[in-house]
């Protein structure tokens, strides 16, 4: 049998039906998302289409309990067949009578089509705090407590930081009135190009179970999805699988090349996912430990000098899968919001104009990239704005309709098409105050003169939409995946590594990287009717630490900005390294230094707020963990801390005597 030919064995529907049976009817979820007074957004996967009824019950008013149920038709839960025993489940649902704010709403979904009927306390129990019978949330009416985070990777040597989300709702969940509003992940919840070969065996595996569909491949020694699990290289040498052409060795270059990363990041790129099904597979295995009782994990063939790799591996695997059933349990009772950074897709996504030349001209790494952002669309992107993706998801469901096992090429190649044209992955929230979450990925502003160039992480027409958004608002927070205000000594190296021609070996991308977006970005912030008082969350770096900083205008006092950034999640950066660049940074961009008239930041006073966890001197925090942040009433952060793995917290002491207009 070629590897053209299909070499799954086909199902009977009989003995698909068995296998079905034998699957528990929900592999993840329920995951809230997008949640508001009159719109409740969750995301599940099932074994199965299922049939399901919806139960919501709160107090309101200190009036008798208000209990009702609505059932999931067509029109409130669209239904996708991802694989033979893999049904999405997007569920929206618009309420004529709004739900309260600042009240504990209790939620539950009832599986209709089995008998008995059950709740999630008979087929998720993990997802119950104790004492509890089901799911709950809270609408908070203003955004006074958040938390947000970064970079989780499943196979780095530290804590999840999304233990720490659990924890923290266990503590409030009796407490509507200081709950956290929401839950921002601001990129990187996948490493789709960074994975350990444990976890590549486990998508493998997965894939097997759930029948998840093929794909036809072009542009590689492998021609489908089956001969690419199947094929030697599969684990850690899936550079392997390009052939020897010149343009082949530009897109190993651009996709594989990521291990030679020693300044910041160490990058296991010869396990990137390819894959639509491994993308998918990805996501469940990181957000539910469902999928992971349903494999045996037994490791694959390999040379002698990759297994002892693979069993140090597997550990940290091990201890990551074991957290899971806690942060599906916060997953489920806090509305989470989420935005894509370069590993979601691949490492140095879209970083300059000839990175984009390189992948998107040769079929294998367009079909990399699309399957990846394909994957973003149906687990992240739709449940931060449905009505943004209506008509992407009619050609999501044509995919799907397949009848033998293999995704139709031709619908997938235009699909991969038409999402690379997307203009409309950013959105915002009508909150108080309002969120607005950027899409610094996919709208670049490309060097036109240098193609390899670092591009600006957004282009003109994106940040015009920017201070559209945020004119006449008294206060605004910003979600931005890199922070806008970074570190000067790192971002100069990475214009020194730029202009010796090595932009991508250091992760070249910085607000202030392109003259022209850094510009406008500042013209933004001096507006006169753009907001008083900003906060942006970023993550991205590895690393956690807050600025507070001032613009410097000539009429009058600029805004008050305040930059925090928590990363990462399940993350961290080299330690001797960033307390070499801490201490540099100190002394060589003092505010004596001459050498901040040689940055684009010489307008800004940057005031850094030092950790109290961390050394004397110290600026920047290395702890894996998730960020919190409580505001005041005009949107001014009055606390901000990185809640640690280990159960610490670690507060950003703001030692600024100005306060907030």
């Amino acid at each position: 049998m070629t590897d053209n030919q299909h070499s799954r064995p086909p199902v009977s529907s009989d003995t698909s039906t068995q296998e079905c049976k034998d699957l528990p009817p929900v592999l993840a979820g329920p995951i809230l998302r997008r949640s508001e007074p009159k719109r409740l957004v969750l995301w599940l996967l099932a074994s199965r289409p299922l049939s399901l009824q919806l139960h919501l019950s709160y107090k309101q008013h200190f009036q008798d309990r208000v209990e009702y149920q609505l059932t999931l038709d067509t029109d409130r839960c669209q239904q996708i067949p991802l694989g033979q025993h893999a049904w999405l489940h997007l569920i929206e649902v618009h309420l004529e009578r709004p739900l309260p704010q600042d009240e504990v709403i209790e939620y539950d979904l009832e599986i209709l089509d089995s008998e008995p009927h059950s709740l999630i306390a008979q087929w998720a129990p993990h997802l119950l705090y104790p004492g509890q019978q089901r799911p709950n949330f809270c609408l908070r009416s203003r955004v006074d407590h958040l938390l947000h985070g970064s970079c989780r990777k499943p196979h780095h040597p530290s804590g999840d930081g999304l233990l720490q989300v659990d924890r923290i709702l266990f503590e409030h969940q009796h407490h509507p009135q200081t709950r956290p509003a929401l839950l921002m992940m601001s990129g990187d919840q996948i490493y789709a190009d960074d994975v350990a070969g444990p976890l590549l065996a486990a998508i493998h595996e997965l894939i097997a179970v759930l029948g998840l569909y093929d794909e036809y491949l072009e542009g590689a020694c492998i021609h489908t999805s089956q001969a690419l699990y199947q094929h030697p290289a599969s684990y850690y040498r899936r550079e392997d699988l390009l052939p020897a052409y010149q343009s082949s060795e530009e897109v190993r270059e651009r996709f594989f090349g990521g291990v030679r990363k020693p300044i910041f990041t160490t990058a296991n790129a010869h396990n990137h996912l390819i894959s639509l099904a491994e993308v998918i597979a990805m996501y469940l295995l990181v957000w539910s430990p469902i999928p992971w009782q349903l494999i045996s994990q037994r490791p694959p063939q390999l040379p002698k000098k990759l297994q002892h790799q693979y069993q140090q591996e597997q550990q940290e695997i091990q201890r990551f899968v074991s957290g899971l059933p806690q942060v599906a349990r916060a997953l489920a009772h806090i509305p989470c919001l989420m935005i894509f950074d370069d590993h979601d897709v691949t490492d140095d996504w879209n970083l300059s104009a000839s990175w984009e030349q390189t992948a998107y001209q040769h079929a294998f790494s367009r079909r990399i990239v699309g399957n990846a952002l394909l994957g973003y669309l149906l687990c992240q992107g739709w449940g931060n704005a449905p009505e943004h993706f209506t008509s992407d998801l009619k050609a999501v469901k044509t995919l799907f309709s397949t009848q033998d096992g293999y995704l139709n090429q031709s619908a997938q190649d235009q699909l991969v098409d038409r999402l690379l044209k997307v203009k409309h992955w950013h959105y915002s929230l009508p909150t108080q105050p309002p969120i607005i979450v950027l899409d610094t990925r996919t709208r670049r502003w490309h060097d036109d003169d240098y193609l390899s160039r670092p591009s600006g992480l957004m282009d003109w027409e994106a940040l015009c939409e920017l201070q559209n958004e945020l004119l006449d608002q008294p206060n605004a927070i910003i979600i931005s995946a890199a922070p806008m205000f970074g570190v000067k000594l790192i971002e100069a190296v990475q214009k020194i590594f730029t202009w010796a021609g090595y932009p991508l070996l250091v992760d070249a991308e910085n607000w202030m990287a392109h003259s022209g977006a850094a510009k406008v970005m500042l013209n933004i912030f001096c507006h006169s009717r753009t907001p008083a008082n900003y906060l942006i969350l970023s993550g991205d770096v590895h690393y956690s630490f807050t600025y507070q900083v001032l613009i410097r205008r000539r009429d009058l006092e600029g805004p008050h900005i305040w930059q925090v950034t928590s990363s990462g999640i399940k993350n961290e950066f080299p330690t001797r390294l960033l307390a070499c660049f801490d201490h540099l940074n100190r002394w060589l961009y003092s505010p004596r230094s001459p050498l901040n008239w040689f940055t684009k930041r010489r307008r800004l006073e940057v005031n850094p707020c030092p950790p109290d966890s961390a050394p004397s001197g110290r600026r920047l925090w290395n702890q894996a963990g998730i960020g919190q942040v409580h505001l005041d009433t005009e949107g001014c952060p009055i606390q901000i801390h990185q809640c640690n793995t280990d159960g610490t917290k670690t507060s950003f002491i703001q030692n600024i005597s100005k306060k907030c207009h």
